[in-house]
């Protein structure tokens, strides 16, 4: 049996030694490479800028006591409009009352003193100086109430606009301090739009300029915002420009939204090409053109943007051909076989 199958496996290795090894085919660097191109010309683009905004009240303040003290009355209804003026808060001021009432006697006393100096000098009966005494006491005595009267007047918290109230902070019986916030205030009914716009779409907004505004939600509605202002400088850190515009609408402050800025002149035409055609470097960002049948590698500059197209500024005319598809099979010099050559594709979406 052990003779049988050593027969067999000996057959079996002289057919395989008999068989010829295969040959792999070798690499060729020269080798034409297959691209796609697209032959690139100028088109209309209409550019829509999208930036992030969030909603600010036209006013808003928190509101905070001027002084340390007690809390004896409180008049807060939270979330309601109140008047300019309305008392909200009023700490304890028995102290500063008593001490204004002392003063005020003194005052008293002090200006029934003046009037008689003032007689007793006009017949020569006291020198001058024993009158300007008299008559400083009572200046003193007057600015001291003047000054007991404005702490007095720090513990009352009054309502500085008129707008809307949000949620109560403190109880009745509390002590407070200059830190302690005792509610906001804030209009709601005349809203601002803040949002930065990148540098280089700073010529997309203008004070005066129309922009549309689209809340984020499940209502999702638009609205028209106004230009206002433009903070005259770019902030360094960014490179972004802060703009501010009225809305009016049903939103809420601290709401994100999104602001679409539209260029003035949409019969602008601009070389557009897929996003995913450009190389990116750590310095500069490259096309690959096709020049005389050979890739050509060529520096470019970018502008406006959309999801799936970039604006070229700089680096290329009309008329040349870039390579779409394969570019990465292609090096500098390399030799190219046109697959498919495309012209006037719609890539502006």
């Amino acid at each position: 049996m052990r003779k049988l199958l050593f027969i067999a496996l000996g057959g079996l290795f002289a057919v395989g030694c008999k068989e010829k090894p295969k040959t792999i085919d070798k690499f060729d660097p020269n080798a034409a490479v297959t691209v796609d191109i697209a032959v690139i010309q100028k088109q209309a683009v209409p550019k829509i800028v999208e930036v992030n905004g969030s909603v600010i009240s036209s006013d808003f303040v928190e509101l905070r006591p001027e002084i340390n003290g007690r809390v004896t009355f409180l008049q807060i209804p939270e979330g309601k409009v109140v008047n300019a003026g309305t008392v909200l808060v009023k700490l304890n001021d028995a102290d500063l009352q008593a001490q204004l009432e002392k003063i005020k006697v003194q005052l008293e006393l002090a200006q029934i003193n003046e009037q008689r100096n003032k007689q007793l000098i006009s017949i020569k009966g006291i020198n001058q100086s024993d009158y300007d005494v008299s008559l400083q006491q009572v200046k003193s005595l007057k600015a001291d109430m003047a000054y007991t009267s404005s702490l007095i007047e720090k513990t009352i918290i009054k309502a500085p606009f008129t707008g809307q109230l949000g949620l109560r902070q403190i109880s009745l019986g509390a002590f407070i301090n200059t830190t302690t916030t005792v509610v906001t205030l804030q209009k709601t009914d005349d809203l601002k739009i803040d949002f930065t716009v990148p540098e280089l779409y700073k010529n997309l907004v203008n004070v005066g300029a129309a922009v549309a505004v689209e809340s984020i939600g499940a209502d999702s509605e638009k609205f028209e915002a106004t230009i206002i202002a433009i903070e005259p400088q770019i902030i360094a850190s960014s490179r972004n420009l802060k703009v501010r515009a009225t809305v009016k609408g049903k939103l809420l402050p601290g709401s994100f939204t999104k602001i679409y800025l539209s260029d003035l002149d949409n019969n602008a035409s601009s070389i557009m090409l897929p996003s995913n055609v450009i190389i990116p470097d750590s310095k500069t960002k490259q096309v690959v053109v096709v020049s005389n049948g050979k890739a050509k590698f060529v520096n470019v500059e970018t502008g406006y943007r959309t999801q799936t197209a970039v604006e070229i500024t700089k680096g290329l005319q009309p008329g040349d051909s870039v390579i779409v598809a394969g570019m990465l099979f292609v090096k500098e010099g390399s030799k190219l076989k046109i697959g498919k050559s495309l012209s006037n594709i719609d890539i502006t979406k």
